[in-house]
């Protein structure tokens, strides 16, 4: 039979009081889980008016371990606290190694002690993956740093002072660790003198040495491989489940980052979960899939529609990117009409980040039966707006030819009059 029990303190970690959890899981009386750990969230919810408020909190020292459990293969660390909240962890065992697959976190709106004049009512549930992985049966997982897991627009948690043994052998704790990189010291990579003299020492032979002049070739670099081509997701919001789409939009995405100086680029998979609004002169679509969520706000001033704004957020082994821009003019239509550009096209949204999209086609406006109206084409796809371009310019060239010959002309005339 399996016993249970938690034991909850608070603990010092370098002269700060922080309000950590301890818990102890046991099996048949031995110990096969253990965690220390400080964990807190931060949550936006609507309230009225349709105006939003973030409150953040921690876990509390009080929160009850009941429904954690260990196996042989996997294991669930779960605390519940306070009015219909949870936060777990599910722990899996494959060969030597362990790693966390999901982390999920369940609060309840209803709870008017936590969440103060929410409009909304239920229990939402938000889950992510956890950077977790590679971690010796018979080693804890120790994370001092903090890391923030954006587990959707509205919800996000940070852990810290983390120390995790998910399956323990024996009913003992190992001494051992598995640290996550956030806490290993970065050594500094040596610098290599390319262009180097090489003088071969003078001996008393009568025979010197020559002197060479050896340049050593820096080893090539591996090339970034390139991105496969992004695969289009098919989005649409509606006003209620039994209306049609009032916003409609497909594409591929590969979003461009500069991260602690480093720039990256990642496809943006389809989401599992899309959300949004309809307005009258605003309409947003809100795309989350994986560790990414993206919100794409549009404007409409009664003759054109536009993406005025751009929100991203990008949950990486590197910390948290975040970047927004509310003073965009793209994907421009009039409105009633959709904007359509096949090709690949980049946008610069901030100095750290850039979208590029393949195969778009949008609609945050006057979408009727759920269809796609006419579509405005970008340039790249209207080849109606590129052959004036061509034919002026061949019509330039030929001029510059005639202007040229009728000088080379002149001057072979002027030359022969000089010679008589």
């Amino acid at each position: 039979m399996m016993s249970r029990y938690a034991a909850f303190v608070f603990f010092l970690y370098f002269g700060v009081v922080s309000h950590g959890i301890e818990v102890e899981v046991k099996n048949d009386d031995k110990l096969c889980l253990y965690a220390n750990l400080t964990v807190s969230f931060s949550v936006t919810y609507e309230i009225a008016d349709n105006k939003n408020k973030t409150i953040s909190f921690e876990l509390p020292a009080n929160a009850s371990s009941k429904g954690s459990q260990c196996n042989d293969t996997n294991s669930i660390l779960k605390l519940s606290f306070l009015d219909g909240h949870s936060w777990s962890v599910d722990f899996s065992l494959k060969d030597k190694n362990y790693q966390a697959d999901t982390m999920t976190f369940v609060y309840n709106l209803n709870d008017s002690k936590v969440f103060p004049d929410s409009s909304s009512n239920g229990t939402v549930t938000v889950t992510t993956k956890p950077d977790i992985t590679d971690v010796g049966v018979n080693t804890s997982y120790s994370c001092k740093s903090k890391d923030t897991l954006v587990a959707s627009l509205q919800a996000n948690m940070t852990l810290s002072d983390v120390l995790i043994q998910a399956f323990i052998v024996g009913g003992n704790r190992s001494k051992n660790l598995t640290t996550c990189p956030a806490d290993t010291p970065v050594t500094p990579t040596p610098t290599h003198v390319t262009n180097a003299t090489t003088v071969a020492p003078v001996t008393n032979a009568t025979t010197v040495a020559p002197v060479t002049n050896a340049t050593t070739v820096a080893p090539p670099t591996t090339p970034t491989p390139t991105l496969p081509t992004p695969t289009v997701g098919n989005y649409s919001i509606r006003h209620d489940a039994n209306s049609t789409a009032c916003l409609l939009a497909n594409f591929g995405l590969r979003i461009g980052f500069t991260q602690n100086k480093k720039y990256q680029e990642v496809n943006f998979d389809p989401p599992t979960e899309v959300s949004g609004s309809c307005g009258v002169d605003n309409s947003e679509l809100i795309l989350v899939s994986n560790n990414i969520t993206v919100s794409l706000s549009f404007y409409n001033d009664t003759k054109k529609f536009r993406l005025h704004a751009v929100n991203v957020t990008i949950n990486s082994s590197s910390g948290v990117f975040a970047q927004s821009s509310a003073n965009l003019s793209l994907w421009e239509a009039a409105v009633g009409s959709s904007y359509m550009c096949n090709k690949e096209q980049n946008f610069t949204i901030t100095s750290l980040l850039s979208f590029y999209t393949f195969s778009l086609h949008v609609q945050p406006f006057g979408v009727k039966n759920g269809l796609y109206s006419t579509a405005h084409e970008c340039s790249l796809d209207d080849p109606s707006i590129l052959i004036p371009i061509i034919v002026g310019a061949a019509l330039a060239g030929l001029i510059l030819i005639v202007v040229i010959a009728y000088v080379i002309g002149r001057r072979k005339t002027h030359a022969g009059y000089q010679t008589l």
